[in-house]
């Protein structure tokens, strides 16, 4: 089984005058700590169960291009883009050039799009939800053919690309992997089977729930013969690690207790952001107690 730290704050203690600096710490931190991935949320807007909007908010490719310059292992990847935000083709653009520079560390995390208030703060258009699935299913699609090396024209009903050129292409083979998030059982969960290398189910629906969503993908691969154990599971959750479990947070036992419970449930990386992210100590803790003994769980189903 895998960790991965997810960052989706960006204000800390120290202030925005060293938000940068601040920022490659973590991920060298992460990096050393033996975190699998580091992930940044694609929002322009910091959401509300993080803080106010006027909290500071980095833009999410910008953000792992600076990651990836500052660590050299650690996968990198978005939780994840809105489909709403970036044109299809120049986005599988951008995902490909970092993955080319961090050589082959890319995810691809995209998604149909929710925060409608930072799409009218900043003037970007937001359609109904069943146009944004659309825009969802054309947006794979491109990403797969840019991907391939194949350059004719695209037509579909809201995008038409003459020429999707994709020079150079990505490091990873056939291309990163994509990672849909989101739970909706009759269009994500099935275009995850049908497009996606990894999904990621928020825990805040309670791992009964994620169990089922599970039990759903399952059988939209089934419906569509692609075998279940092709794809990624992830999950994503808050915690808070300290060596004496003080203020309700959990020690290396009893979050290794938790990973376990989470490859019983089949779920292959277990994504995680921490309230303590700027302090040592978690770090210290995940690299010296935790990833070891998760590295040697077994997942249920493979």
């Amino acid at each position: 089984m895998r960790i991965g730290l997810q960052v989706p704050n960006f204000t800390w203690p120290n202030a925005q005058g060293a938000l940068g600096d601040t920022f490659a710490v973590i991920a060298q931190r992460a990096e050393r700590a033996g975190f699998y991935s580091l992930w940044v949320m694609d929002h322009f807007f910091q959401i509300q169960t993080m803080g106010p909007a006027e909290h500071e908010m980095l833009e999410g490719y910008s953000a792992l291009a600076f990651a990836a310059a500052r660590t050299n292992r650690i996968k990198l990847g978005t939780m994840v883009t809105g489909v709403t935000y970036r044109y299809p083709g120049l986005l599988v653009k951008t995902v490909t050039t970092l993955d080319v520079l961090s050589h082959g560390r890319a995810y691809f995390g995209i998604g149909a799009a929710w925060n409608e208030e930072e799409h009218v703060g900043l003037g970007v258009p937001f359609p109904p939800i069943a146009e944004r699935f659309e825009h969802l299913e054309e947006t794979l699609q491109i990403a797969q053919q840019m991907w391939a090396g194949d350059e004719k024209p695209y037509q579909g009903k809201h995008y038409q690309l003459g020429r999707p050129l994709n020079s150079p292409l990505s490091v990873q083979k056939p291309h990163p992997p994509i990672l849909i998030g989101g739970a909706g059982e009759r269009k994500t969960l099935r275009l995850v089977a049908q497009y996606g290398d990894a999904c990621n189910l928020s825990l805040r629906m309670g791992r009964d729930e994620a169990k089922r969503k599970l039990e759903v993908l399952r059988e939209h691969c089934q419906r569509i013969g692609r075998p279940y154990t092709d794809i990624e599971k992830t999950t994503l959750e808050t915690i808070r690690l300290t060596r004496d479990g003080r203020d309700n947070s959990l020690t290396p036992a009893a979050a290794i207790a938790y990973f376990r419970e989470l490859a019983a449930m089949g779920v292959d990386q277990a994504l995680v952001n921490m309230p303590n992210v700027t302090d040592l100590e978690p770090y210290d803790l995940f690299a010296t107690e935790v990833i070891p003994a998760v590295e040697q769980i077994e997942v249920a189903g493979r």
